[in-house]
């Protein structure tokens, strides 16, 4: 398995992934914008097939901002979501950023999870924050002590 960057000829894959695996999806023309704008975006490949993704920027100045992670569910178990948020983390790392922001839905016990082997902690929840209605879990994860800032 490779961790490589995105490339257009994979946003069709991409959305793919992106409607399996969330109920709400961002949308195809969003993907393509946000790439346009440089955002960290980057693809997992196994075996030359693209099998999952993790989207990425600089939401304020110091903060980072995990947009969107996503692994094929017929992947999954396959260390892709591990590699792909430990490279994401790395690069903001990298650019002296003081935390990492991430939304997940409420009732997604598995991502919190997740989340929190990475040493993510939880923010506050935002009531209503889906168009589903469902919360969602504001995580974060600190990299420079003493700088916690809010989102």
């Amino acid at each position: 398995m490779i961790i490589r960057k995105f490339t257009p000829n994979d946003l069709k894959r991409v959305f793919e992934i992106e409607n399996m695996s969330f109920d709400q999806s961002y949308g195809i023309k969003m993907f393509q914008q946000l790439y346009e704008m440089g955002i960290g975006f980057l693809v997992a490949e196994h075996e030359g097939h693209v099998i999952g993704y993790v989207m990425f920027w600089i939401k304020y100045e110091f903060n980072g901002h995990i947009i969107s992670i996503a692994v094929d569910e017929n992947y999954r178990r396959l260390g892709a979501g591990t590699k792909l948020l430990v490279k994401a983390i790395s690069i903001l790392s990298m650019l002296n950023i003081d935390n990492i922001y991430l939304e997940v839905n409420e009732h997604n016990d598995g991502a919190i999870e997740f989340y929190r082997r990475f040493n993510f902690q939880i923010d506050r929840t935002v009531p209503n924050y889906y168009a589903s209605g469902d919360g969602a879990v504001i995580m974060y994860l600190p990299l420079r002590k003493g700088h916690i800032s809010s989102n």
